[in-house]
């Protein structure tokens, strides 16, 4: 594979927000993953071959960095997305959201939808509890096992 599509595919990439691309064309496979150290994108080649790491863009002055120690675990039950999508917190526009901080659910008990494919996946509670924290802001894409709730 050229390197100018290996640098089309990095840019697709950083552009896209994606976590991860694998290309296969014949016997070639590339992955390009955005998890390496520092957000920089990691590029896995064929066997045989050594990881590459390109620099990614580097922030704005006067914006923080990101934080080298990772946060502390936070308490109770993390509901974590089953799927890749977009967030929502309500069933429609100018709907009231399913849930808000601090209110009661049940275990099967909807708390957001995810879009996905022109689909909306009803996201339901694997646990009862207290919502003590919603991890995700509405409209928001979001990763597959990506935390969506905290539930004490």
């Amino acid at each position: 594979m050229d390197l100018r599509k290996l640098k089309k595919l990095i840019d697709l990439v950083q552009e896209s927000g994606i976590g991860e691309i694998e290309i296969t064309e014949g016997e070639e496979k590339v992955r390009i993953s955005r998890q390496g150290p520092a957000g920089a994108p990691v590029i896995m080649a064929s066997p045989g071959m050594q990881p590459m790491s390109y620099a990614a863009p580097s922030a704005a002055p006067g914006t923080p960095a990101e934080a080298a120690v990772a946060p502390a675990e936070p308490k109770g039950h993390t509901l974590k997305s089953p799927m890749v999508g977009t967030f929502y917190r309500a069933p429609s526009p100018g709907a009231p959201s399913f849930v808000e901080v601090g209110q009661a659910v049940t275990k099967g008990q909807t708390l957001c939808i995810i879009e996905a494919m022109k689909l909306l996946n009803e996201i339901e509670s694997d646990a009862t509890g207290t919502i003590k924290a919603i991890l995700v802001e509405n409209g928001q894409p979001v990763e597959y096992g990506q935390p969506l709730f905290l539930i004490e």
